[in-house]
């Protein structure tokens, strides 16, 4: 089973980049998590695309039609989606077939605050379901106080932890049943 990771933020110390690969280590056997950095986006420009995807756009498209599911990685910036999330959902969301028509993501998200990510992840599912995505049942990770669960870059937080690897056991038992 393979799932596309990726991160709303560009910080090399990101919370939210970290999850991420705490995931990869608490996936299931059956579960191969592959991060994908999407630093090298283009803001969308629909002059740039009638011109052809460059080669960064082109290479998040296959590795999102090649994925069985997505494992979005959402931090929250000013109560929303960060920029750089909402560019990689706009360039998916084109062609035909969209890479994302039909994908099944799930989120997860790490902030400071004491709600997570929860603005943020609403957002997200909004635009997900207006691309022909969805987020999968019990697909809401929201890490609290992100500060104190971390230490150098690792998730420490054994409840966390067990959270992460129960939705992405969950995650899995989905996309089994959609193939």
């Amino acid at each position: 089973m393979k799932i596309l990771a990726v991160s709303g933020s560009l910080r090399a110390a990101s919370y939210n980049t970290a999850l991420l690969h705490a995931a990869r280590e608490l996936a299931p056997g059956e579960m191969q998590i592959e991060v994908f950095g999407l630093g090298e986006l283009p803001f969308f420009n629909q002059d740039v695309e009638a011109q052809g995807d460059p080669a960064s756009v082109a290479a998040w498209k296959d590795a999102v039609r090649a994925a069985d599911g997505l494992l979005i990685a959402c931090p929250e910036y000013n109560g929303g989606l960060t920029a750089v999330l909402k560019n990689a959902i706009d360039w998916a969301s084109r062609g035909k077939p969209a890479p994302l028509d039909g994908k099944l993501a799930c989120a997860l998200g790490a902030s400071p605050g004491i709600t997570g990510t929860v603005r943020a992840q609403d957002a997200l599912r909004l635009n997900l379901k207006r691309t022909g995505a969805d987020l999968a049942p019990l697909s809401d990770i929201l890490v609290g106080q992100a500060h104190t669960k971390f230490e150098n870059g690792v998730l420490t937080d054994e409840r966390t932890r067990q959270a992460i690897a129960r939705h992405l056991a969950s995650f899995a038992a989905v996309i089994r049943t959609r193939t």
